[in-house]
């Protein structure tokens, strides 16, 4: 079992994958936007607006904010259709070409006849975007609805602005059930900024590419080579047969999870580098880590397959 985020060639940039500006409902415009997030140290993020007709459609043009540090992915957060419960998809897809094409999607309300979500899905990624499942806690996102949107590459596990505003950040009851279907997902992390209240900052994805160029990243970002944080860091990650290696930041908790109710935690102080055994994951075809350390911070790794 390989990790390719841990196995590949590169380095680690960290970047924001959805973020909101003036363009949709956020309040401050693209141009400070970029700004504050390098001022922070990020080295890329994505803007993804709202892409209904409210606002016209965005789809911004950040590239006059990048720079020798500092790179911009295009993309949006898109929406068409209903949900189980009625309510407007939500669907991140970073990498969209600037000419894709719009649904018929007015407002923040689902109308008859639209585009379906996984149709639009489907469009975003074979437009050439990394697509992912937005805040599924946050949307009441039902499993059903999960499942339909076959042409995710991820699930969104953590959102720092759900997290503040509404105590519903995760999308790991979600994930874990895909992925005992059989579906191949990966996760990230992010903050959803909208910069009205404190949204920003909070969860981001380390993405492994040779160069913080908007294709290297969307490449790697693509392939799986990436883990999430709200902080702590993961330098090396090794699956063997018998246990799992880890070399992080200072941690107090290393867990393993799999399939069903398949767990097992290794506590300790400050450490930076564990060993965890996997004989608790013999009927688990897949497996994901998680860090936390002492503030209860908490990074994780994409999940590993068997086969």
């Amino acid at each position: 079992m390989q990790d390719p985020a841990f196995s590949e060639p590169g380095r680690f940039w960290r970047g924001n994958l959805h973020t909101h500006s003036t363009r949709s409902d956020g309040v401050i415009p693209p141009e400070e936007v970029c700004r504050r997030y390098k001022a922070e140290g990020y080295d890329f993020i994505a803007l993804t607006d709202h892409f209904i007709g409210h606002y016209g459609y965005p789809i911004v043009d950040t590239a006059p904010f990048r720079d020798d540090g500092f790179t911009t992915i295009l993309g949006a957060e898109l929406h068409s259709g209903a949900m189980e419960n009625g309510e407007l998809w939500h669907i991140l897809a970073v990498g969209l070409p600037p000419e894709f094409a719009a649904p018929d999607a007015p407002g923040f309300r689902p109308i008859e006849g639209q585009e379906t979500g996984p149709e639009l899905a489907r469009r975003a990624r074979e437009a050439g975007a990394f697509v992912a499942i937005a805040h599924p806690e946050w949307s009441g996102l039902a499993l059903n609805d999960a499942r339909s949107l076959e042409a995710a590459h991820s699930v969104e596990v953590y959102n720092h602005g759900c997290q503040v505003g509404a105590d519903r950040a995760e999308g790991f009851w979600h994930l874990d059930r895909l992925l005992e279907e059989g579906r191949r997902l990966t996760l990230v992390a992010t903050d959803d900024a909208h910069f009205h209240e404190p949204d920003h900052f909070g969860g981001w994805t380390m993405v492994k590419a040779e160069e913080n160029t908007p294709e290297a990243l969307l490449a790697a970002l693509k392939a799986g080579r990436m883990y999430a944080t709200t902080g702590p860091e993961i330098h090396a990650v090794d699956w063997s047969e018998t246990h799992v290696s880890v070399a992080c930041s200072a941690a107090a908790t290393v867990i393993v999870q799999g399939r069903g109710s398949a767990a097992v935690a290794l506590q300790g102080e400050s450490m930076t580098r564990a060993a965890v055994p996997l004989e608790r994951f013999v009927g688990s075809d897949w497996m994901r880590l998680t860090i936390v350390d002492r503030a209860g911070r908490r990074a994780w790794t994409n999940p590993v397959w068997k086969i």
